[in-house]
């Protein structure tokens, strides 16, 4: 596996140079009361959206995060789990795992309550993870999957599946794109590294997760990532939009008739009631909006009902709701 060796030779690099133009985050930097993120960490933010979700880390989680840049994510998690080992950082570039230890001394300098003990590094492969099995809450990553090809990248969600307790998290975020790029492109061992030529579609992408044999998904934000012109790309007939995809994978059993993934549609019943029961465990009250998985919304068009509204798809979806 080259491309992998490429990989993880780009990234020595830029641990030991930090490049702050190689990734375009579109998420903010989410900041709380008493974290300062040390000036390296932010230059070192190598990722395309954000996994760090506060809902998502409750009851001092031990949470797992695989790829691990500088450690501003990592440092952004240990605030939600203060206990020795309670972060778990592995990446397969020993540069940057030295990078981002320097740069934990220099945040525990300025935040008092953090302690380089909450977080633990450790060298390793997200195709074999060194993390026993059904043994963390949250395992996370940021723009690294897309590098994988697609029989790599089943392999990583199957480690992540496997290190997960039941009802675990995955928190992912990577760029998607709307077309199957030329091979000239996939093939192209320095633009993968780049988080650019290695994108799945978004079909494929949440087929693999449900495939991985997590029941419910959660798309929770999908912004323009970044633009491939033809002037740059000869291969490409037009532009072709990249979009950075958030995305929560919950390790819940998948249903007979399918997974649960949440878009953002919502179903609203408007009909002379007081309420509407479906008849399979929704119960929508009249006027008010429900949120809905998709594979529940096309039941509800599929009655074709004159009182029943299904909206499109938004993705950004933060919670509730029934499946």
């Amino acid at each position: 596996m080259s491309y992998l060796k490429t990989t993880n030779d780009f990234y020595k690099k830029a641990a030991e140079t930090p490049d702050v133009g190689l990734c375009c985050t579109t998420s903010p930097v989410w900041l709380f009361p008493g974290l300062n993120i040390p000036k390296k960490m932010l230059e070192m933010n190598y990722g395309c959206g954000a996994t760090v979700h506060h809902r998502d880390l409750t009851n001092n989680p031990t949470v797992l995060y695989v790829g691990v840049g500088g450690g501003m994510e990592l440092l952004q998690f240990s605030y939600f789990s203060r206990k020795p080992g309670g972060v778990i950082g592995v990446d397969t570039v020993p540069e940057m795992l030295s990078a981002s230890r320097e740069n934990f001394i220099e945040a525990e300098k300025t935040n008092d309550w953090f302690r380089n003990e909450y977080v633990r590094l450790v060298e390793g492969d997200a195709l074999n993870l060194p993390i026993e099995d059904e043994s963390v809450d949250v395992a996370a990553q940021n723009c690294l999957f897309n590098i994988f090809k697609l029989d790599d990248l089943k392999s990583a969600l199957s480690e992540m599946y496997r290190v997960l307790k039941p009802h675990g998290r995955l928190v992912m975020s990577d760029p998607v794109t709307p077309e199957i790029l030329p091979d000239s492109l996939k093939d192209d061992e320095t633009l993968r590294a780049m988080c650019v030529s290695g994108t799945q579609t978004y079909d494929s992408y949440i087929g693999a997760l449900v495939e991985a044999g997590f029941g419910t998904i959660e798309i929770r934000a999908k912004r323009p990532y970044r633009l491939l012109d033809p002037k740059r790309y000869a291969e490409l007939p037009h532009p072709v939009l990249l979009e950075s995809l958030e995305v929560a994978a919950i390790k819940d059993p998948v249903l007979p008739d399918g997974a649960c993934v949440f878009t953002g549609k919502a179903a609203i019943y408007f009909g002379e009631n007081e309420n509407f029961d479906d008849g399979a465990g929704h119960l929508m009250q009249r006027d008010m909006p429900l949120s809905v998985c998709d594979k529940t919304a096309a039941k509800l068009e599929s009655l074709n009902r004159k009182d029943i509204m299904v909206t499109p798809s938004t993705f950004f979806y933060d919670g509730g709701g029934c499946c």
